[in-house]
């Protein structure tokens, strides 16, 4: 049978087949109106708006032999609403942007579309519109912009923090980082395997855990970033290029030194890490591993909510970051130098 490909079908018909998938994604008041137009309009109701974009493109972020467009698709709004969350604020919308190769098959991309309409479902960000592009052979990008809303709230930067504040962390550390070591090492669970569900002994399904993980990002706590902002929380960060590299930038913008307690660290490389990587590579994840997109913040110790898990302080120094006062041998991700 023929598979249909993105040249044999003309751009208003593609979307004609988009929009139903991300029709049921709008409908809050603020989107004054939706996809269809030459831009969309949308309100701010309390008159600050909150912007990121982040893209990802095949080959670099992804391989097809590992993750599913679905997966793909979910897991470029995730990155995207962690930033918003980020900033202390709620995600209100998304623009689409994709380039792709014109013998794309039309099947792959409805399919990345109902990844993204399933993740904005979750956030509560509806899909306002965007923009479909042609591409070299083989490739494919795909990027967000996303909207927010601070609702009242100040935004949290990252030059907040003070010392004596603690560091908190909402969400899983190192889990992506260590599915991705899996998958390179071709251990990894892909899209194509069936699932485990109960079966498989536990060795197989920490490795499920751990690559499931990275393929689709799970789990984001989107919502922690408005509440976190609520608590007075003096700096934020997307955990997106490894704990000791984000935060090294929040000490760096905020002119601390930032002292993290191994013991709690610990506790987030027990089970399935451990497990799968032995003891000390999961350290290293914990550490170092990307596409987190778990939330760390500084709060006063009063101030922490429930949920954050506090994994430090914050003391005098100038931007350095250490781990039972010890620089840790480890840096994160980066674009460029991988």
């Amino acid at each position: 049978m023929t598979r249909e490909r993105l040249q044999d079908v003309s751009e208003g018909e593609l979307l004609s087949r988009l929009f139903p998938i991300f029709g049921d994604t709008v409908g809050p008041a603020e989107v004054l109106l939706g996809p269809g137009d030459d831009a969309a309009v949308l309100a701010a109701p309390s008159g600050g708006v909150v912007l990121t974009t982040d893209s990802m493109v095949r080959g670099r972020d992804w391989r097809d032999d590992w993750s599913s467009p679905t997966e793909i698709g979910h897991k470029v709004v995730a990155q995207n609403v962690a930033d918003i969350a980020a900033m202390g604020a709620v995600p209100t919308g998304l623009l689409i942007t994709l380039a792709a190769d014109p013998a794309t098959e039309v099947a792959w991309v409805l399919a990345l579309g109902e990844g993204i309409a399933r993740a904005a479902r979750e956030a509560g960000a509806p899909v306002l519109g965007g923009d479909l592009s042609a591409a070299g052979e083989g490739s494919i990008v795909v990027g967000i912009t996303a909207v927010g809303d601070l609702q009242g709230h100040r935004a949290v930067r990252r030059d907040g923090a003070e010392p004596g504040d603690v560091v908190a962390v909402r969400g899983s550390l190192g889990r992506s980082g260590g599915g991705l070591q899996l998958l390179l090492a071709g251990r990894g669970h892909t899209h194509r395997d069936p699932p485990l569900g109960e079966t498989g002994d536990s060795l197989a399904r920490a490795i499920e855990v751990l690559c499931r993980v990275h393929r689709r990002t799970e789990d984001v706590p989107w919502r922690a970033g408005p509440e976190a902002a609520a608590a007075g929380a003096t700096a934020m960060i997307d955990l997106s290029d490894g704990l000791v590299r984000d935060l090294g930038r929040v000490a760096a913008a905020s002119g601390t030194r930032i002292e993290l307690d191994g013991r709690a660290l610990a506790a987030f490389a027990a089970g399935p890490l451990t497990l799968a990587l032995g003891a000390e590579e999961a350290m290293r994840q914990v550490l170092s591993g990307g596409e987190e997109h778990s939330l760390a913040a500084t709060f006063a110790p009063a101030a922490v909510p429930d949920g954050w898990e506090v994994i430090g302080v914050c003391t005098d120094g100038s931007g350095e970051v250490v781990v039972d006062g010890q620089v840790p041998p480890v840096t994160g991700w980066d674009h460029f130098s991988g």
